[in-house]
């Protein structure tokens, strides 16, 4: 009875209007402590690893050897070195941390978009979301940023507006089977569905873009937004919608000053 007292009030606060942003994330972060007490918040950044040592072995093993999105990071570089991305993004690819950025004329701006921005600034076409070359700049990028603390902010009413739609978004059940994001990763977290356990949503962002074994490939957050919303027999929208945005920039503050830690591995 306890614990399902204290999910209604993360619930309650989390959805309530008068909360402000860092009203929600400490709440997010208080309701992890207190379901995991034995765990470091900071080690929420590892997924359900965190919570699972027979497969945090595996997937260390893994990361120590030849993970298999070192080609992404690898070719993100050439890219990266061949592009105008330097002049940019100040000169520097470990930028990750301030995405996604609130921008009055495009709304809210994730790292995907603001490369594609930088292409067309210097009369180059935009990439397909879905195309490698976007995977594996991202990878690059997130490589460089290693140990960065995401630092992302809401800074105005507009902004705000996206904030909670994107929370809404979280919270919200759909599809046929009636599942929210929320409750998969929060409501039921550190639970087994099937035979993999359920990741905390605390540090959801903090790994992307990622080598997915049944992907065979590295992708993007929203190609993991897409799926989900498959998965509960809902509509998915397209990679980079105003949706997808809004959501993630709703998961990048709940998540503010964890270090990042990607690209990495996951089932």
């Amino acid at each position: 009875m306890k614990h399902l007292v204290t999910l209604a009030l993360l619930a309650s606060l989390s959805l309530s209007a008068s909360a402000g942003p860092e009203e929600d994330r400490a709440a997010f972060v208080q309701f992890f402590e207190k379901r995991f007490p034995s765990v470091a918040v900071e080690e929420h950044i590892n997924g359900a690893y965190a919570l699972d040592e027979d497969k945090r072995k595996q997937w260390e093993a893994l990361e120590s050897g030849f993970p298999p999105y070192e080609d992404a990071v690898f070719d993100g570089e050439a890219l990266w070195d061949d592009g105008p991305y330097a002049d940019c993004f100040g000169g520097s690819a470990a930028v990750k941390q301030s995405y996604p950025m609130w921008d009055e004329q495009q709304g809210v701006v994730t790292l995907e978009l603001a490369l594609n921005n930088c292409r067309e600034a210097n009369g180059e076409e935009a990439l397909n979301y879905a195309d490698y070359d976007m995977v594996a700049l991202s990878a690059y990028i997130a490589f460089e940023s290693r140990g960065q603390a995401i630092n992302v902010d809401v800074p105005n009413d507009q902004a705000m507006a996206a904030y909670e739609e994107g929370k809404a978004f979280y919270y919200q059940r759909r599809g046929q089977l009636n599942f929210a994001c929320s409750s998969c990763h929060l409501e039921m977290a550190g639970n087994k569905l099937r035979s993999e356990r359920l990741s905390a949503a605390l540090g959801h962002v903090t790994h992307w873009p990622t080598y997915r074994a049944k992907w065979d490939e590295v992708g993007p957050l929203h190609k993991r937004f897409m799926e989900c919303n498959d998965q509960v027999k809902a509509k998915a929208f397209d990679l980079q919608s105003v949706e997808y945005r809004n959501l993630e920039y709703f998961l990048t503050y709940m998540s503010n000053g964890l270090p990042l830690n990607g690209p990495t591995t996951r089932k």
